[in-house]
């Protein structure tokens, strides 16, 4: 494999059409157990790869060096191999900025929960505390070190102005599940989902429901994988294209042209 995704389960990805309407060059999906991705990292028999659940943290032992915003953050969803020199970099984090600010979602002074705390809501927690959120407020199935549990979140926490859910409930195929129920939070103002299949989680769906801002994860994902093409062929590409990109895999999904 020269360029490609590797991670657990990847028959939901739309990552191989995206970059092969960024780049030209083949993009694989490569899924691989706990096994097999030790041996792949080992052998480093690839160019340049993005890294997804559950590896984004399990790759950093791998690696030579990383840059500052991957260090900051604590996980990897980028790799470029330089003359067998592997670079971590996370492009996550620019792609989680990018969502926030093309949708106009304020979040200076907010009180934000994220759900979750895998590998890509490190990159979350970056930009809110970027964007100067007040209060960040992570949770998990179980508290501790930091996180407190979901009982507990809605116990003291439903006046939260801003839900990120970064964990996989909800995702395909498990589509009738969601992490919360909103109706808890009445001061919520916009609910972001990274997943992106399906669109509309029973989360997002809830929250429009609710009269909240919904934004699914498409766009991070298109945003996130322009800056790693970026990084995989050390050139720069326009922020257009993400619309452009965006627009064009909406339209395939949906049969709507946007």
């Amino acid at each position: 494999m020269e360029y490609g995704l590797i991670g657990e389960k990847l028959g939901h990805s739309y990552s191989k059409i995206i970059h092969e309407k960024l780049a030209d060059y083949d993009y694989e999906l490569t899924p691989l157990s706990k096994v097999e991705f030790e041996s792949f990292m080992e052998v480093r028999d690839f160019k340049a790869i993005n890294v997804t659940i559950p590896y984004k943290r399990d790759v950093i032992p791998y690696l030579d060096e990383m840059d500052d915003n991957a260090k900051r953050i604590g996980a990897v969803n980028t790799i470029v191999n330089k003359n067998g020199k592997l670079i971590g970099h996370n492009t996550d984090f620019f792609g989680f900025l990018y969502m926030i600010k093309h949708n106009s979602i304020i979040v200076e002074n907010k009180k934000v929960i994220v759900l979750g705390n895998g590998g890509a809501a490190q990159a979350v927690l970056a930009v809110f505390e970027h964007l100067k959120a007040q209060n960040i407020i992570i949770v998990k199935r179980i508290s501790g070190d930091g996180v407190i549990s979901y009982e507990e979140c809605r116990k003291y926490h439903s006046d939260a102005q801003l839900i990120v859910n970064t964990s996989p409930v909800g995702m395909y195929p498990n589509v009738d599940s969601s992490p919360i129920d909103l109706t808890l939070y009445q001061n919520c103002e916009a609910v972001l989902d990274i997943i992106y299949n399906p669109l509309k989680t029973k989360l997002l769906l809830q929250a429009e429901e609710l009269g909240m801002k919904a934004v699914n994860g498409l766009e991070m994902l298109v945003a996130q994988a322009k800056y790693a093409v970026e990084f995989f062929l050390d050139k720069d590409i326009k922020d257009e294209v993400i619309d452009e990109i965006h627009e064009k895999i909406l339209a395939d999904i949906t049969g709507h042209d946007f």
